[in-house]
C-alpha cells in the first residue's frame, strides 16, 4: 500500500491541477445521470451527450420510459456500443423505478445496483454526482489505469481497485478524485503513451520515475 505521505502529495498535485473537474456526461436530474451513464459503458462521454437530448425529449421521466417500446429506444441510442442491450436494460431500469420507487432514482447502493445496467461504478456515478453522497470511488478505464502509474494500487480488479483507494483517500475526497483521475487519464496519463515529460505528477509517480530513467 502506498504511504500516506505519498497519497496526500498525489491528492495535492491533482486537486492543483483539476480544481474544478466534473462529470463529463450532460444532466439535469439524477434520472438523466442514470441513464447516461449507463449508455456511457464502452462508448465515449462525448457520444453520450450526442445522443442523450433526443433520449431525454422523447421520454422526460421513469413513466414514459417504462412504457417505451424497447425498439423505439433503440434507435434513438443506435449510436452508442451495444444499443439493443442498453436499450432493453433502460426501459426495464424505468419500469423498476416506477414499481418500487414511484419513478423517483434511490440513493443506495444496494438499491441502484438491484436496477438493470447498473453496476457499483454506475451506482457510485449517481450517488456521487447526482447526490453528493460518497458512498464509494468510481473506477472506470482511467481510473484503474492511473491510479496503478501513480501507485496507489497495485490491483487490476475495478472492485479491489476501489476498496484499495477508499482505504488510503479521505472520503471528504472520494468524489472529487474519480474526476481527477479521469481528466489526467484523458489528458496527460494517455493509455498507450502517457505524456510523462510534461506531466505535473512524474516526479512522485512511480511509473514516471521508471519511464524518466529509461529515457522516455
Amino acid at each position: 500500500m502506498p504511504t500516506p505521505a505519498h497519497v496526500t502529495t498525489v491528492l495535492d498535485k491533482l486537486q492543483a491541477l483539476y480544481p474544478e473537474s466534473i462529470c463529463a456526461l450532460n444532466f439535469s436530474s439524477p434520472l438523466q445521470l442514470l441513464i447516461a451513464t449507463i449508455l456511457s459503458a464502452q462508448t465515449t462521454d462525448k457520444r453520450v451527450n450526442l445522443v442523450t437530448p433526443a433520449l431525454f425529449a422523447a421520454y422526460p421521466d421513469a413513466y414514459a420510459l417504462a412504457a417505451a417500446p424497447v425498439s423505439a429506444v433503440e434507435e434513438l441510442v443506435r449510436s452508442t456500443n451495444f444499443y439493443r442491450n442498453k436499450a432493453k436494460n433502460l426501459v426495464a431500469m424505468a419500469d423498476q423505478l416506477v414499481r418500487l420507487y414511484h419513478g423517483d432514482v434511490p440513493r443506495t447502493l444496494e438499491q441502484l445496483v438491484a436496477l438493470p445496467g447498473v453496476a457499483r461504478k454506475t451506482a457510485n456515478v449517481v450517488l456521487g454526482v447526482g447526490f453528493g453522497l460518497s458512498e464509494g470511488i468510481v473506477v472506470d478505464t482511467h481510473v484503474r489505469r492511473v491510479s496503478g502509474r501513480l501507485g496507489l494500487t497495485d490491483k487490476t480488479d475495478p472492485v479491489k481497485i476501489e476498496r484499495d483507494l477508499m482505504a488510503v483517500v479521505p472520503r471528504s475526497r472520494w468524489i472529487a478524485l474519480s474526476h481527477q483521475l479521469i481528466e489526467h487519464g484523458r489528458t496527460v496519463c494517455i493509455a498507450r503513451s502517457p505524456a510523462c515529460s510534461r506531466c505535473a505528477l512524474a516526479s512522485v509517480c512511480p511509473t514516471g520515475k521508471a519511464r524518466g530513467a529509461q529515457g522516455a
